[in-house]
């Protein structure tokens, strides 16, 4: 089984322009993000996939640099970028990862693509909720394809994955039961605004280890309430 982790980027933020390009620790947000979407077990290729725009030669520059595989498409319609990405490759699965999270979960990143080894469905389904930031997407070629021809409306195609779970019932999908010391979704390990990256200094300066186990981040957070009030006031834009 060939699975790609495809990381969707862009400098274009409305509440945190070029945020993925910030310092974080001895570097910045995209190399956290890199660094721990190469540790996930199992993925053979970690493409960085951003738009045709201007501003995101950035990003292309950055990738070039860093000696990271990148992609060029739309900007505004995700979906087709990550399913033109794709063919490059012809994968069987590809994990979608998006940039603004420097904590992702390369540990459980690995359990997935060994549980979707074992069960080859269309798609995998976290049971039991996370910090916003950790969680990974693991879909098969295939279903992506599906999901591209049938999904037609503007959330679907910024979201990637959102139709297989609107519409649960055309997918073959695989559960992966999260561990309990992941289970902590009133944190925010992401970075959507200034406060996010704010607790996220923090962080890495803590630990000052790009790849520590999101575990320890969780737990970190849970007995360091200072740290952990700083985003928590933040609302999720929600999916229109």
């Amino acid at each position: 089984m060939e699975t790609i982790t495809i990381i969707q980027a862009r400098m274009g933020s409305t509440r945190l322009p070029g945020k993925i390009l910030k310092p974080l620790g001895d570097v910045d947000v995209l190399s956290y993000n890199v660094a721990r979407c190469r540790a996930i077990k199992g993925v053979s290729e970690v493409i960085v996939a951003t738009s045709c725009l201007l501003q995101d030669d950035e990003i292309a520059g950055w990738c070039e640099k860093n000696g990271v595989k990148y992609f060029r498409g739309s900007e505004d319609d995700v979906l087709e970028r990550y399913v033109q990405c794709a063919q490059v490759y012809n994968p069987d699965y590809i994990m979608r990862v998006t940039s603004d999270c420097p904590f992702v979960d390369y540990e459980m990143a690995s359990e997935i693509v060994e549980l979707m080894e074992r069960e080859r469905k269309d798609v995998v389904i976290l049971e039991g909720e996370l910090p916003r930031g950790l969680a990974v997407e693991l879909i098969s070629y295939e279903a992506l394809l599906r999901i591209n021809e049938q999904g037609k409306e503007s959330r679907h195609r910024e979201h990637v994955t959102y139709y297989a779970y609107e519409f649960k019932e055309q997918f073959e999908t695989a559960i992966y039961k999260t561990p309990l010391n992941r289970r902590s979704p009133e944190l925010r390990i992401t970075l959507d605004t200034e406060e996010d990256y704010d607790l996220l200094v923090e962080v890495a300066n803590h630990f000052n280890d790009p790849l520590i186990s999101s575990a320890e981040v969780i737990y970190f957070l849970k007995n360091t309430p200072k740290v952990a009030s700083i985003n928590a006031h933040i609302e999720q834009k929600p999916v229109v």
